[in-house]
């Protein structure tokens, strides 16, 4: 390749962008003194040129190379004090990977070779390291531009149902899914993997991260990986690992080709997204990208020892988006995955981290923090669907139903109290009550939706649902931590055997109970969210922090025996979105006369009398029934018996039908109604009922 000399191009793009004159390349690093950018072969291995970036406008360095087009491979060296003690980690030696990065070369190794530091100062007073790491550093590769994105469904967001799944866990033991297809994008584009999940009936995948990640070096060594995803380095590009390798294709056209298939088939697609850290770690991890950019601008640093990072995340760093850069950049970043890849919202992780206040503000949670009002005016965004996990380590980490309004949030106090109360009979009735009503402590303020609540009794995070009534206790061996990691206070049962079993009436009460679950998350006011394989019967064997488990582990099992309990859970969802009692239209309301739009809801003992406030508050709960009335000539009744007995309920007057019986499995006999008005209901199990 011939030596070329950049002209000065624009600041206006930032990233790596193809013009008609070449591709012009820009990179915000306001505390730099010099940025280089650096060309390599098409392997990424061998630098061929490296060219000082000739203009800068403000905080961003750039230029346009003439002539340039689709496919080159780059990074950065960018030059600055190395001052750690007052936020500056720059080292030219380090080949840096842009931050626009839409496609990623290589693969981080976990060698010492990319610390900024030298290893033997890495304990004290961190020194450069002279080391070159090109070679085997990070680069990107400019791509050309996809075609517009296909809309996604239309979908009524008081039936909405999603489904958390991991893109390879989903496939990659699928026996109808192709070989070579599964555990990649174009395996869950697959028609055997869709219509699984058309035959569930849900609406929405919440597909678990995907941007580009480097693998925490602890696990390299350990022989794992950050398998869940939650360890990005490039926030725009499709993680590579995912990709099949299809000739003529790339990540990016088969992860788009996928969110256009799950489109095809009527579903929405939203997308786990983590801005809140990156894989850069502590001050002890790799320079890969941001930190040898613009440190002390992306991340938020210990005011009195600015060599140190702010950890409440738990993963080492958090991105400071009070700056007007990391803001940008991150709203970018969340624009290519609409407008590139056609993706319906997003769930954050940990979005508290994004909308906490500066150092004057004690760092607290502002609830027009500058990202959450950049979203509410943004045209792209606005109108998406955004989903917050509503919590973090940090000062009142804690933020359920502090977010704004049209935003859902996942509410781990319905999935707390759905376990205290079936699994071990010790929420109180009007716990349980509260929570299956949509948690109007948390929500129903600020013209805040009935639907705002994400009803989930289990996640990627913790048990799943088979061992939620498997295990008492974690066993996280595996993950290299002695068993320390992952959550201790897990509200799980065992009934009696620790793991497997084949003893029928262990198999039989861990079944009920799964149904149980189930049933109580999809027939609760709310949007309910369900975890991929749980109505497989998966376990990972008592693995509550499966993070760094890709394997067999948290691969799904696509077992022909669980058939029937599968069955159970479209039944489940069908029933919720043809009864418009048990959808998210509006809150429950006490009486007709009430304000709003819900069903009615009246709340009785199993002998038909209405509960007393003493009957609420129980302290070991009990049976309970609910009648819901919608504004129609329909009515659904829900008994509810999170007891270790079965209960005898009188039903109030009316020709009621059973429709759903979390005690049995198949389905009951349509269109015969209740002989009587007395029914029994076995222990620890729920019944739906219409007229």
């Amino acid at each position: 390749m011939p030596l070329t000399t950049l002209l000065p191009g624009s600041a206006t793009a930032w990233g790596a962008s193809l013009t008609a004159d070449g591709v012009n390349f820009a990179l915000a690093a306001p505390d730099a003194t010099r940025v280089e950018l650096c060309l390599f072969d098409d392997t990424g291995t061998t630098e061929l040129q490296r060219i000082a970036l000739p203009a800068r406008t403000g905080p961003v360095w750039h230029g346009l190379l003439p002539g340039a087009g689709a496919e080159m491979v780059y990074g950065y060296r960018v030059h600055g004090p190395w001052a750690p003690t007052q936020g500056h980690r720059f080292n030219p030696a380090k080949l840096l990977l842009d931050p626009y990065a839409l496609e990623v070369v290589g693969r981080y190794d976990g060698s010492a070779l990319h610390w900024a530091h030298t290893p033997e100062s890495a304990r004290g007073v961190q020194q450069p390291d002279p080391r070159d790491n090109a070679a085997t550093a990070l680069k990107a590769r400019v791509v050309s531009a996809l075609p517009p994105a296909i809309a996604g469904p239309n979908i009524d967001p008081s039936q909405r149902v999603l489904y958390e799944l991991h893109v390879k866990g989903f496939t990659q033991l699928h026996p109808e899914v192709p070989p070579h297809l599964r555990g990649t994008y174009a395996g869950l584009a697959h028609p055997a993997a869709i219509a699984h999940l058309k035959a569930l009936g849900i609406t929405t995948v919440s597909v678990m991260p995907v941007a580009a990640r480097a693998d925490e070096e602890r696990l390299q060594h350990l022989g794992l990986s950050n398998y869940w995803g939650y360890s990005p380095i490039a926030w725009s590009a499709p993680e590579p690992r995912y990709w099949s390798g299809t000739p003529g294709s790339s990540p990016r056209s088969e992860f788009r080709a996928m969110v256009d298939a799950l489109h095809a088939a009527g579903l929405e697609v939203i997308l786990d997204v983590v801005y809140n850290h990156t894989a850069e770690t502590d001050e002890f991890g790799p320079l890969l990208s941001l930190r040898g950019i613009a440190n002390a601008t992306y991340y938020h640093l210990e005011p009195e020892d600015p060599a140190r990072y702010i950890n409440w995340t738990g993963c080492g760093n958090c991105v400071n988006l009070n700056h007007p850069i990391v803001l940008r950049t991150v709203m970018d970043s969340l624009r290519t995955w609409v407008q590139d890849f056609g993706v319906d919202g997003f769930r954050f992780d940990l979005a508290p981290v994004m909308a906490r206040g500066t150092q004057d503000a004690g760092y607290r949670f502002q609830a027009h923090a500058p990202w959450l009002l950049a979203v509410a005016q943004d045209p792209v965004l606005r109108n998406r669907l955004m989903v917050a996990e509503p919590w973090d380590i940090g000062p009142g980490g804690y933020q359920l139903g502090a977010f704004p309004h049209g935003w859902l949030e996942w509410n781990d106090r319905f999935r707390d109290t759905q376990r205290s109360a079936w699994l071990r009979h010790s929420a109180s009735r009007g716990a349980l009550a509260h929570h299956l009503a949509g948690s109007a402590d948390a929500f129903a303020h600020g013209q805040r939706a009935a639907r705002s609540s994400v009803n989930f009794v289990t996640a990627h995070d913790g048990f799943n649902l088979m061992d939620v009534v498997s295990y008492c206790e974690r066993h996280n061996e595996a993950n290299g931590e002695h068993n320390r990691d992952g959550h201790g206070h897990n509200l799980s049962v065992n009934h009696g055997v620790e793991g497997a079993s084949d003893l029928p009436a262990v198999q039989e009460a861990r079944a009920r109970h799964r149904r149980t679950l189930l049933a109580a998350t999809v027939l609760s006011l709310g949007t309910p969210m369900l975890l991929a394989g749980d109505e497989l019967g998966h376990t990972q064997g008592g693995n509550n922090n499966a993070y760094c488990q890709d394997n067999a582990t948290t691969w799904l099992r696509w077992d022909a025996s669980a058939q029937h309990e599968t069955a159970f859970w479209a039944r489940a969802i069908a029933l919720r979105r043809q009864l418009p009692a048990l959808q998210a239209s509006g809150w429950w309301r006490s009486s007709a006369e009430s304000t709003g739009c819900g069903p009615v809801a009246t709340w009785a003992l199993p002998d038909g009398r209405p509960l007393q406030p003493a009957d609420w508050d129980a302290p070991h709960g009990g049976a309970m029934a609910v009648a819901l009335q919608a504004g129609t000539p329909d009515a659904v009744l829900l008994l509810l018996n999170p007891s270790s007995h079965e209960q005898v309920f009188c039903l109030p007057q009316g020709a009621w039908r059973v429709v759903l019986d979390s005690a049995r499995p198949e389905a009951p006999t349509e269109g015969v109604p209740v002989v009587s008005n007395v029914i029994t209901l076995q222990a620890d199990s729920l019944m739906l009922l219409t007229w």
